[in-house]
């Protein structure tokens, strides 16, 4: 409103001296349209996109590097890990001192402009003093306007920020876009929709690369999983084994290929029947910050409180129970409850149990269990895995030696294929992982009369 009133006021008694009075907001609006307005690549709108990038770059990196503090204090890798970190502070660093040097010359003149309307009314109002024909009543709006234009300072400085606050405001909106602007899943669906025979998987020259990756995820991928079977994938860690089963969910699509859920291409599968045909267990799964009950009935909504239970104990969740006093009604993340990694790890189980989806993928379900808890966890598997197609990706190959089949997954390609026996017979990658593992798995620490105090 401040812009408007001025304009208005600033003819409304000498309409030279109100004249006057705009040649300084002029000034200062060609220099904030030049610091600010200039949308080429070396323009103020580009600077800003740019400072923002850097800042949350550092924000990032930082928010990393706190929840990291455990593993580097453990593993006292302090210097290493702070280098990502430094790094980003530094960028940051630097973007913001060129954008200061950017911004340097012109808000010095934005800022003398705004400061110096005196400069202009005065020698002016001396001229117009002259030939005024009424000096008293010249003198009287002089007067008015040299304590009005006092005004300027103060809105052309809220104009500024208000400027800089709309240009970091449509920034963040460009950031909400791309997601936004993203097609949900049933917007893409052909239509005629195609429905699942049965509970087998097939991949047929299946390539995926993630948004903005030069490498390719997967390259060229063919497998068949029969149904009621259990298929192992294994592999070097970034290989592309999770990307490959998150592919079978729709949580990607692939490039190029096609993906089959019995028999029918996952794209042209309606969202509610493919998600209803697939339980998908990550290595570590969240609960929701409600009961142990609603959390496994994410899984069916329509379950009866018989249900919910009968899976908690399928999924070997009894203790768990147990030892909260409001049992299943005990509210995750509540004060003094607290869950360990493979506690959660059966929650999620009894979700999955609780579903009862035909096809199971299990991404390193039993990751971060600690023996006993494995243990259960392997139980739980063993009831969530009865009958179901079964796509299991493991780095503890002893949880997938007695699977019906095994791909060797490295570098996004299929390298090796076949039973636990025939791929140890061959010699290749397979076989040295199992090697290692074994070699790994007979280690222990030998104690002796010198011991390190």
């Amino acid at each position: 409103a401040t812009p408007v009133i001025f304009f208005v006021v600033a003819f409304l008694f000498d309409w030279r001296m109100g004249l006057l009075c705009l040649v300084p907001i002029a000034v200062s609006f060609a220099a904030m349209w030049w610091m600010m307005g200039r949308e080429d690549a070396k323009g103020g709108r580009h600077f800003m996109e740019l400072y923002q990038a850097a800042l949350m770059r550092m924000s990032a990196a930082a928010t990393e590097y706190v929840r990291g503090i455990p593993v580097v204090k453990v593993f006292q890798q302090t210097v290493f890990s702070f280098k990502a970190f430094h790094e980003a502070v530094i960028d940051y660093r630097d973007m913001a001192t060129n954008y200061t040097e950017y911004c340097r010359r012109p808000q010095v003149v934005q800022l003398v402009a705004i400061n110096s309307t005196f400069a202009v009314l005065v020698p002016a109002g001396i001229a117009l003093a002259a030939v005024a024909p009424d000096f008293p009543a010249f003198l009287i709006d002089f007067l008015f306007y040299a304590f009005f234009s006092a005004m300027t300072t103060t809105m052309m400085s809220k104009v500024m920020y208000s400027s800089e606050a709309v240009m970091i405001a449509e920034d963040a909106l460009r950031r909400m876009n791309t997601i936004m602007e993203v097609a949900p899943i049933d917007e893409v669906e052909p239509a005629e929709a195609l429905h699942p025979k049965e509970a087998s998987i097939e991949l047929a020259g299946v390539s995926f690369s993630y948004p903005g990756s030069r490498e390719p995820a997967l390259c060229n991928v063919s497998l068949s999983v029969p149904a009621g079977a259990t298929v192992a994938l294994v592999g070097p860690s970034g290989g592309g084994k999770s990307t490959l089963a998150s592919l079978v969910p729709r949580f990607w699509d692939a490039d190029e290929g096609v993906v089959l859920v019995g028999g029918a291409d996952v794209r042209c599968i309606p969202v509610e029947e493919l998600m209803g045909a697939v339980s998908f267990v990550f290595q570590d799964d969240r609960l929701f910050k409600r009961s142990l009950a609603d959390n496994v009935r994410a899984g069916r909504p329509d379950a009866s409180d018989a249900e919910v239970l009968a899976a908690l104990h399928a999924a070997q969740c009894d203790d768990i129970i147990a030892k909260f006093p409001d049992g299943v009604n005990t509210v995750v993340g509540k004060a003094g409850v607290y869950l360990s990694g493979g506690e959660r790890q059966r929650i999620a189980l009894a979700r999955a149990i609780l579903k009862d989806a035909p096809i199971v993928v299990l991404d390193e379900a039993t990751a971060f269990a600690d023996p006993e808890n494995e243990a259960l966890i392997q139980a739980a598997l063993a009831t969530l895995c009865e009958d179901k197609t079964v796509l299991m990706i493991a780095h503890r190959l002893s949880t997938v030696a007695n699977a019906d089949r095994i791909f060797v997954i490295d570098r996004g390609s299929v390298v090796e294929q076949g039973t636990h026996e025939e791929l140890v017979a061959q010699g290749g990658l397979y076989a040295r992982m199992w090697q290692d593992y074994r070699t790994s798995a007979m280690w222990r620490i030998e104690g002796g009369d010198n011991r390190a105090a």
